[in-house]
């Protein structure tokens, strides 16, 4: 098994696995989304879709190197525990590591419209990565595995 979680994710063959895998997570997660907040992320999401076919699986694949980065050292101190778990023990640092590249990717886009739309996202976005984390953690243990 790789060393850290950028390795075996960015393995030409486990990519494609890795990227449908975490944009199923993120349909999950945004489709289990209620209220007037889910509404707000639900439309959002749509408004991003709307911007390409296969913007957010291109997206995701895009950042994936910085995303597994991001993840590698939570990998590296979660012992025998499931990933899912071991995120969800530490959200603020997981859900944090995962923002700054989304951050960074916002600030530096051309993109108008999509800056635009996380922005408007922006104000809830960690509540709503916590609440992925332990969906997030089984998805990259199993492409990992």
């Amino acid at each position: 098994m790789s060393t850290t979680v950028s390795e075996a994710l960015l393995e030409p063959t486990r990519r494609p696995v890795a990227v449908a895998a975490l944009t199923e997570v993120i349909d999950a997660e945004v489709a289990g989304k209620s209220g007037f907040g889910g509404a707000a992320v639900k439309a959002g999401y749509a408004a991003a879709k709307k911007l390409g076919g296969d913007f957010v699986t291109s997206a995701t694949d895009r950042l994936l190197p910085q995303f597994a980065s991001a993840l590698d050292p939570f990998w590296a101190t979660k012992g025998e525990q499931p990933f899912g778990a071991h995120l969800a023990s530490q959200p603020d640092a997981a859900a944090d590591a995962l923002l700054a590249v989304t951050d960074a990717k916002a600030a530096g886009t051309s993109h108008g419209a999509a800056a635009k739309v996380y922005g408007s996202l922006r104000g809830k976005a960690k509540d709503h990565v916590v609440a992925a984390l332990p969906r997030l953690g089984s998805a990259v243990e199993r492409v990992v595995a």
